[in-house]
């Protein structure tokens, strides 16, 4: 009898564990349906920033160079000394080369008076003016270049007695002093020069003679009788040809004293055309050297700067309109330092550089005055005298402010903000599950963010607004 209920036991376990293995397989079969429900991406939700009240600042930010301002070139307008000869009082046909004998030093401050470098034992001086030496200067020349000279000798203290424009002897005692206050003798003339002069000094005397000879032939002695009827029968022809060597002594004598005389005009202590530097700004800083001891200072020597710092810089064209001068930059450097500085020059009021290298920032085709909205333009900051020094010739972060909120306003991100066809602004509201589009009026536009005014209450610091999905 205990068999049978152990057995029927048996049979209604394994209905059972028959039923809950359809009840499972049952429940993992899926229709097509069903299926592809189970695997479709969850519906897209708006992705919302929310609205911030804060101040905002709008600025022109960009990467500029620290540079010492106006750089120029200095090149040499001819030879020092005689133009034939590589030293100061050198014999006839003495032809050295010309070689720099002391380098300039890049990094020294010259002033007006210095003695920039040497070449060949000589001198080259510098003396502010605008007008570039071109041209030997000496006795007989003249000019707006002698006047330059004049009055940059009286600066000195070696006064050439007034600036008429025309070298005279006072000029030249003037560059004698000037010289041998330097160590050196001013170029006085040359071997040649005194040959010549003799030369010349010798044909007046024997034009002179001559004069004299002919203005008194000392004729034959007064004889009487067949003689004296003789002499009269050829005094005609005697007498023609005195005045005829009279006439031609004479003009002899004429064109030595003109010879001499335009010798002696141009005789004295000069000034060769390589000896002088003109610079329109003085004192200067030396800001590069492009000759060593030995070289032949056939090009720029080098590149004079003045002291002051600038930071060059180019801003597109769209930035450009929101600048002007006299606006607040502020200079960050990368070894931390910070100055505050000034928009001094944009577009065609940066002055162009005139030392002749890469470093100038881009300029746009027409020179930032229209065209292209995006061709960058150059502007220039000035920082306050002694900053920056260290980091010349480095880059720097420039940031100039060219508007801010009047206090705490309400922001939304840029991209949250759109404007209808009528020039209508909205920004899209989050409110519980629905999104609802709030009228605006657009302001400033700084840090990826724009100021919004709306209508009443609509909107608030907190509220999410919509920037995409």
């Amino acid at each position: 009898m205990s068999s049978r209920p152990r057995q029927l036991g048996i049979v209604v376990a394994g209905v059972a564990l028959v039923g809950s293995g359809g009840w499972f397989a049952g429940s993992q079969m899926q229709s097509p349906a069903d299926a592809a429900a189970a695997h479709r991406p969850p519906q897209a939700q708006p992705v919302t920033v929310a609205v911030e009240r804060r101040p905002l600042t709008a600025s022109v930010i960009t990467q500029g160079s620290v540079e010492y301002a106006s750089p120029r070139r200095v090149t040499l307008a001819g030879p020092v000394g005689p133009p034939d000869s590589g030293s100061g009082d050198s014999g006839a046909g003495d032809a050295a080369v010309q070689r720099v004998t002391k380098a300039p030093v890049a990094g020294a401050r010259v002033k007006e008076g210095d003695v920039l470098m040497q070449v060949s034992g000589r001198p080259v001086l510098v003396l502010r003016g605008s007008v570039p030496m071109y041209r030997t200067l000496g006795p007989g020349a003249s000019g707006d270049d002698v006047e330059q000279l004049e009055r940059a000798l009286g600066r000195l203290g070696f006064d050439p007695g007034g600036s008429d424009g025309t070298y005279g002897q006072g000029d030249a005692a003037a560059v004698s002093r000037w010289y041998g206050s330097k160590g050196f003798r001013a170029q006085e003339p040359s071997f040649a020069d005194r040959q010549q002069l003799g030369t010349l000094e010798a044909a007046v005397t024997t034009a002179r003679q001559a004069l004299l000879a002919a203005q008194n032939p000392g004729g034959a002695e007064e004889s009487g009788g067949g003689a004296g009827a003789s002499a009269g029968a050829g005094a005609g022809a005697g007498g023609e040809a005195e005045r005829l060597r009279l006439r031609a002594a004479q003009q002899q004598s004429d064109t030595a004293d003109a010879a001499l005389s335009a010798f002696r005009a141009g005789y004295g202590t000069k000034v060769p055309a390589g000896e002088i530097v003109f610079l329109p700004d003085l004192p200067a800083r030396l800001d590069k050297v492009s000759v060593k001891t030995g070289d032949t200072p056939s090009g720029p020597v080098g590149t004079v700067t003045s002291s002051e710092v600038v930071v060059q810089a180019v801003v597109p064209g769209s930035d450009a309109t929101l600048l002007r001068a006299g606006m607040t930059a502020r200079v960050e450097t990368p070894d931390g330092e910070e100055v505050e500085g000034r928009l001094v020059a944009l577009g065609d009021d940066v002055p162009k550089n005139d030392a002749g290298d890469d470093k100038d920032a881009p300029v746009a085709p027409d020179g930032g005055s229209g065209g292209d909205a995006s061709a960058p333009v150059p502007i220039r900051i000035s920082v306050p005298s002694g900053k920056l020094t260290e980091n010349a010739d480095g880059s720097a972060k420039v940031t100039i402010e060219v508007g801010a909120s009047d206090g705490d306003v309400l922001t939304v991100p840029i991209a949250a903000l759109h404007t209808s066809a009528d020039g209508q602004a909205t920004v899209r509201v989050r409110r519980g599950t629905t999104v609802v589009r709030v009228s605006v009026e657009a302001g400033l536009s700084a840090e990826g963010r724009v100021e919004v005014t709306p209508s009443g209450d609509t909107l608030k610091a907190g509220d999410p607004v919509v920037v995409g999905r």
